[in-house]
């Protein structure tokens, strides 16, 4: 069907000149909402009713003579329909349908990919200051971020995962005083134990390690500890070191792992904040007001101008993050997102202002943004707030122990980033068709078993099925199954413009209920060998998107269940 539509769509583009030669409408097909209406739809006749002051139905006409006239539309289209204000309906020859098995296995791991674009994405996520273990806010950015990178990544693009903390700032003081009450012998509730504190078990842990003068190493420093008490720096230096070690270690039991780390104390000792400020004083964009340094933000769509060095003369928590995003630009990431928690969303227009005003070449618009809300966790009908090792906050580690990375990478990235999501602890380990993951899984594991049983007591052969003749796929299940097999190109690309990667879960919930209606249907090893062949193509076709689209999210394909 691949083939078919891309040949559909040169032919629409030659009926579309015939037409309205000159236009600048680009010819496209639709996926009908309702499988009733077709298999391809076309909304030109509309889009050009106004310009050339025709009725759309009448063009919808005329375009349908014009392709019928079109030697791909002879080949691969049944029917087309006016429907409607001036829709044109596509329905298509079963062969059409047919071809994308032979496609699907032909291309195998690649297929739904494209050939390499030449350019450069960078995709900050996660970014978590280290100060205590990841909680489930950052594993909903992992499975996000990853599941974008991967997305782009079929799209051709070059992509770099990067991981930006803080190193510095009050959080880190808090860390390192919390660390040395905990060495000098206080624990949370006694006197003398900071109000601001960390509380979590971590912290003792953090401070027993430090005492025995440990090594810790991460995947961006190593720092060994001097054991003294009173070694203020070197307690906030291990400290540090030792939440990024753990950090990295939920990060692997996650299946994420980061290509570059970037430090916000680095953006201050390479002079890249106080460059981005004198940058944008000297293009006038600056003004002082009550001893502080004003960003003209307002002129650039913020609703009030933005403080950049308060009174103080410390920076405000933008203004480096503009610096930052230079940085980014001047690396070559022409495209860059970032996915943040909904509390970043007051800082875009501001970041957005900053690098608008910078005058360094940077578009509007740069960069993109997908924004998350925090998770609720429910356990046992109840929700789950605290963890005794974090002390305030289910960790990402917690989610992971309770059920498994499949369901936590599943589960994160099966609704939309900016909507409310309760991760249910019972529901995903559910072994039935109510919990979503399970159900994806189970039709990869059922496709495997059928396999099995074809080669095991058949005698059958799996690396010839692409040659397989499969015209006897004609029952409505199959040809639902195969329609739903060629929309996985297209979803990638929609999922990757639409920085939407929880559509790849939507479309593996469809493609898998489709599998099972099959499935219900059909009998796969029947005595008409040509068409029990037929049918294990459809069928190992199946697993390969199953598993291509699995590997997406980060989420495996067993082979038995």
């Amino acid at each position: 069907m691949i083939r078919a539509k891309e040949e559909l769509l040169i032919a629409l583009s030659q009926a579309l000149g015939e037409l309205a030669p000159g236009t600048t409408l680009l010819p496209a097909f639709e996926t009908p909402k309702q499988a009733s209406h077709g298999d391809l739809a076309c909304t030109l006749a509309m889009q050009l009713a106004r310009p050339l002051k025709k009725n759309p139905r009448e063009l919808a006409q005329a375009l349908i003579e014009a392709l019928q006239r079109q030697p791909a539309v002879q080949r691969w289209v049944a029917a087309l329909e006016i429907a409607g204000p001036g829709f044109i309906n596509l329905r298509l020859q079963s062969a059409a349908k047919q071809a994308v098995v032979g496609e699907v296995l032909g291309g195998g791991e690649g297929f739904g990919r494209r050939a390499a674009n030449g350019r450069k994405l960078m995709v900050e996520f996660v970014s978590a200051n280290p100060t205590g273990p990841l909680h489930v806010g950052h594993a909903r950015q992992g499975a996000l971020g990853d599941s974008l990178c991967h997305l782009f990544e079929t799209q051709g693009f070059e992509v770099l995962r990067e991981f930006y903390y803080n190193d510095a700032g009050v959080q880190i003081a808090t860390l390192a005083t919390s660390t040395q009450c905990r060495i000098q012998g206080l624990k949370p509730g006694d006197d003398g134990w900071p109000e601001s504190a960390y509380n979590g078990d971590y912290i003792a842990d953090i401070a027993a390690d430090f005492l025995a003068k440990k090594t810790v190493q991460s995947d961006d420093r190593t720092f060994t500890a001097s054991g003294d008490p009173e070694d203020l720096d070197g307690i906030r230096q291990f400290a540090v070191a030792y939440l990024r070690h753990e950090q990295d270690l939920d990060l692997q039991a996650f299946g994420v792992q980061f290509d570059s780390y970037y430090l916000e104390s680095s953006l201050y000792t390479s002079g890249r904040v106080e460059q981005t400020v004198q940058r944008l004083v000297d293009a006038g964009k600056t003004y002082e007001h009550e001893g502080a340094l004003w960003l003209r933000s307002t002129d650039y769509g913020d609703d009030k101008d933005r403080v950049m060095r308060k009174s103080d003369g410390s920076f405000t928590y933008f203004v480096p993050d503009v610096a930052y995003h230079i940085a980014k630009w001047e690396r070559g990431y022409g495209k860059v997102i970032n996915c943040q928690g909904t509390d970043h969303h007051g800082t875009i227009a501001r970041v957005r202002a900053g690098l608008q005003a910078a005058g360094v070449g940077i578009p509007q618009g740069y960069p993109d943004y997908v924004l998350n809300t925090m998770v609720r966790v429910v356990r046992d009908g109840a929700e789950v707030k605290i963890s005794k090792r974090a002390g305030s906050y289910v960790t990402l580690r917690d989610l992971i122990e309770w059920t498994s990375r499949d369901a936590v990478r599943f589960f994160l990235i099966s609704r939309k980033a900016d909507t409310e999501f309760t991760f249910d602890v019972d529901l995903a380990l559910k072994q039935n068709d109510e919990n979503p993951v399970f159900y994806v899984q189970y039709a990869h594991a059922r496709i495997c078993s059928v396999l099995d049983t074809y080669v095991s007591e058949r005698g059958g052969e799996l690396a010839t099925l692409a040659q397989a003749d499969v015209s006897g796929l004609v029952a409505p299940t199959e040809l639902a199954l195969m329609h739903r097999l060629a929309h996985y190109p297209d979803m990638l690309a929609d999922a990757a413009r639409d920085l939407a990667p929880h559509d790849v879960a939507f479309y593996l919930r469809d493609l898998a209920a489709a599998f099972h209606s099959w499935y219900a249907a059909e009998r796969f090893l029947v005595d008409d060998v040509a068409l029990m062949r037929a049918r294990m193509a459809l069928l190992a076709a199946t697993a390969q998107v199953l598993r291509n689209a699995l590997a997406l999210l980060g989420v495996g394909a067993p082979r038995k269940m």
